[in-house]
């Protein structure tokens, strides 16, 4: 049986896993201008309290309110899936699995962020959320979230995105949002860009500025944002939380874990869960993140304190880095084309147990393409990444004779990114 689900709440779970407390050491704390650790006061004025609570929080489980997990209960959990076909096409000893995130109204995993960062914004009676968006997930995802919830959203999409991805903006509007091009002259921090280039491309690090100082002129308004914080890979845990469950249902156990990375939240949310049973001396797991080489963060980049946007309005994250004001190309995978990576991702990659690599554009979408042969599901331009870094594993595996069980996350469905592959 190539697929197991549950949709009456057995799997889905009930708490969140922190990885922190199971860390031999923690990543340095987020510092200001002076170089000063900041606290929770700092953060008040960008996010509500839930969300604050949940970013500092050292507890190995965090409950999921009731609200919360209703929601999530239209399309989690997710399935999993055994690629038999593509096994059987590469001819390798391999066995190869997929928790595929590309079956909720929004089409990623970005939705189990969403979700908890709109219901605590409502519970503290703000009515507005400001944020960016890269290729346009995210967006879409908290425009659907916000519309559950009653709240307003304004999005500032990557420039490159906007133009290139269309049906997002129709998404995000639909479920009244508003979008706006980034750099935009909406603000000081985009003005500020478009003045020294009306054809900026834009960069998540300059759109994160724009939102940012929205919030901070607007106080109805809070930030949200969607990969990077220790928040955002606690509330993406819940997808290897019910990959543990489903593997064991399958009988199996993964000897090799890939996920894309951009910001790290879908790395995270496949990989922590799993990564606390390796810390616990309850598995041996081989972790592999994958980058696009033209933002190479985690490959090429420096593990340093650096800012979370392009304009210097955020706290200083110790984490690897390509300098907050690097502009990547408009590369199709627009939610890879950030300037860091999350902080606990780094600090796992410092501490070697995630083992980064960097691949081509032109390498992932074919094999993104032949994946949508192959297995009949279209992948977003991001998860590409981690398809091709399966494939080159069982390759391995076929030449070595050693019987792997790899396990990607799919992190979203490439429906409305066909341009990305009619233009490769």
């Amino acid at each position: 049986m190539r697929r197991f689900s549950s949709r009456g709440g057995a799997l889905l779970p009930t708490e969140y896993t922190n990885i922190k407390p199971f860390l031999p050491s923690l990543p340095p704390p987020p510092v200001g201008t002076d170089g000063s650790p900041v606290g929770p006061e700092v953060l008040s004025a960008l996010f509500p309290s839930g969300m604050i609570q949940h970013e500092i929080t050292m507890e190995p489980r965090v409950p999921i309110s009731d609200q919360v997990r209703d929601a999530y209960k239209v399309y989690r959990p997710s399935p999993l899936i055994r690629a038999v076909e593509l096994e059987r096409v590469l001819d390798t000893p391999a066995h190869i699995y997929y928790k595929y995130e590309g079956t909720n109204p929004a089409g990623s995993h970005k939705s189990n962020t969403a979700l908890p960062q709109a219901y605590f914004a409502a519970k503290d009676g703000i009515s507005r959320i400001t944020t960016e968006t890269g290729a346009g997930q995210w967006g879409s995802a908290l425009s659907q979230a916000c519309n559950r919830f009653g709240l307003d959203l304004d999005v500032f999409m990557v420039r490159a995105s906007y133009l290139q991805k269309p049906l997002r903006k129709t998404f995000i509007n639909m479920h009244g949002g508003k979008v706006y091009a980034s750099p935009s002259k909406l603000t000081e921090s985009g003005g500020s860009f478009l003045e020294k280039d009306p054809e900026h491309p834009g960069s998540l690090g300059i759109a994160i500025s724009e939102a940012v100082e929205v919030v901070l002129a607007e106080k109805r308004s809070c930030y949200s944002l969607g990969s990077v914080s220790d928040a955002v890979c606690l509330h993406q845990s819940i997808i290897g939380q019910e990959s543990i469950l489903q593997m064991e249902e399958m009988g199996e156990y993964p000897t090799e874990i890939i996920g894309c990375v951009g910001g790290g939240s879908n790395f995270a949310g496949i990989a922590f869960p799993f990564i606390e049973q390796v810390l616990t001396g309850n598995a041996e797991i081989k972790f592999t993140a994958v980058e696009p080489t033209v933002c190479p963060t985690l490959t090429e980049g420096k593990l340093k304190y650096d800012f979370g946007d392009a304009s210097g309005l955020t706290p200083k994250y110790m984490m690897y880095t390509l300098g907050a004001g690097f502009v990547p190309p408009p590369i199709h995978a627009g939610g890879l084309r950030y300037h860091g990576m999350a902080p606990l991702v780094s600090h796992l990659v410092k501490l070697g147990m995630i083992d980064p690599i960097a691949y081509t554009q032109e390498k992932v979408l074919e094999a993104g393409k032949k994946f949508t042969l192959i297995e009949g599901i279209l992948p977003a331009p991001e998860s590409t990444h981690a398809i091709a870094a399966a494939i080159d594993s069982a390759i391995d595996a076929r030449r070595s004779g050693e019987e792997k069980i790899i396990l990607f996350n799919l992190s979203g469905h490439g429906y409305l990114d066909l341009a990305a592959y009619e233009n490769d």
